[in-house]
């Protein structure tokens, strides 16, 4: 089956073109000039990866980006946001937002298409994994869900593929470097502080439930997973 990509870009000839590619890479594109079209699209058929693009009119492409996370449905749909915005500062506001990925505009669709499969492998690569549990957190690989006790814990993709890691390499302490690697993917290129970013993400998960300080950090070496606190 094709998968369905989600194109949410108000620019006609800029949405042409991304979906010209996504299907000349044998994937089903699916249009939306803003949040509300794309809302509508979601509710027709859930896609599987959504581009989105920062700067539309009405709803922002950020605030619908955590709309998307808010939501039971869209939850663990992947996000890659297009923007024409550069700065540090917009990219981690994009990913405390649960964006997976970002292209910055001018990009290539030879780019664009790359970036596209390496968040869909990531995405569903885990499926085959059992239950593992550590320290009252149980991870159900093959239902893509995390439990804390029989309570489910919400939680975005990258959060899950990051805690996927963590509890498939306990006590072990992995640098920045290493988990962009391994999560991440060293095809892919995102600065190191995006570890940081869905770090604390994952923690804010897993609060509620006081299971944050499973997620440790060793300064001046990286972070370790581990049910000894």
């Amino acid at each position: 089956m094709h998968k369905r990509i989600l194109i949410v870009e108000d620019e006609a000839s800029i949405r042409e073109m991304v979906a010209f590619a996504v299907r000349k890479a044998d994937m089903e594109p699916i249009h939306a000039e803003d949040a509300q079209a794309a809302q509508l699209a979601i509710a027709d058929t859930v896609p599987d990866l959504v581009l989105l693009d920062w700067m539309l009119p009405g709803t922002s492409g950020l605030e619908f980006a955590r709309r998307m996370r808010r939501e039971e449905l869209t939850r663990e749909v992947p996000i890659i946001m297009l923007t024409a915005r550069g700065e540090e500062m917009d990219r981690v506001s994009g990913l405390e937002a649960g964006v997976d990925d970002y292209v910055v505009k001018p990009f290539s669709t030879r780019e664009l298409i790359a970036r596209i499969k390496a968040v869909l492998r990531r995405s569903h690569g885990d499926d085959e994994a059992g239950m593992i549990e550590i320290g009252g957190l149980r991870l159900d690989g093959p239902a893509h869900r995390v439990f804390a006790g029989e309570e489910p814990v919400r939680i975005g993709p990258t959060e899950y593929r990051l805690l996927y890691f963590f509890m498939t390499h306990p006590e072990r302490v992995y640098s920045r470097s290493q988990l962009l690697d391994h999560v991440w993917g060293g095809s892919v290129y995102v600065e190191e502080r995006t570890v940081d970013v869905h770090i604390r993400r994952l923690r804010k998960a897993l609060e509620p439930w006081k299971l944050d300080n499973l997620v440790q950090t060793v300064r001046g070496a990286g972070y370790r997973f581990s049910g000894n606190v």
